[in-house]
């Protein structure tokens, strides 16, 4: 628990596109937890939204970019959360409303760009479209 708040804690710098995204801070995840990064061909490949949507929609959405780089450092698939799982959650079908989410206990976390533009966590309760343990 301590590392998982200390993880969150730490997440001090800006929302910024292709390095402190929703699907990087998965990666960030797993790095703290002693994983190698498991997304180093995505870090600064783009650095606005669209340039995400474009990576995502050539590697076929976010589910399969965060199912490879999972794969790529052995993280096992879950059919149910468990606290610090890393997930997919959102639309089955509408990719731009899709995020990579860490399970806290209860509900989903999601690093969220606030309406005044500062970095934010946000809470959802959704059903993930994949899932994998750290």
């Amino acid at each position: 628990m301590a590392r998982f708040e200390g993880f969150i804690d730490q997440q001090t710098v800006g929302f910024v596109w292709g390095q402190t995204d929703c699907a990087l801070l998965l990666a960030d995840w797993a790095i703290a937890c002693g994983h190698s990064d498991p997304a180093p061909h995505l870090r600064g490949q783009y650095d606005t939204e669209d340039g995400c949507r474009a990576i995502l929609a050539a590697a076929g959405g976010l589910p399969n970019v965060v199912q490879a780089c999972a794969a790529s450092i052995g993280l096992k698939p879950l059919h149910e959360p468990e606290f610090g799982a890393v997930a997919v959650i959102g639309s089955a079908t509408n990719s731009a409303r899709q995020w990579g989410a860490i399970w806290q206990g209860h509900k989903w976390l999601v690093r969220w760009l606030a309406k005044d533009g500062r970095p934010t966590w946000a809470l959802f309760a959704a059903k993930p479209l994949s899932l994998w343990r750290v």
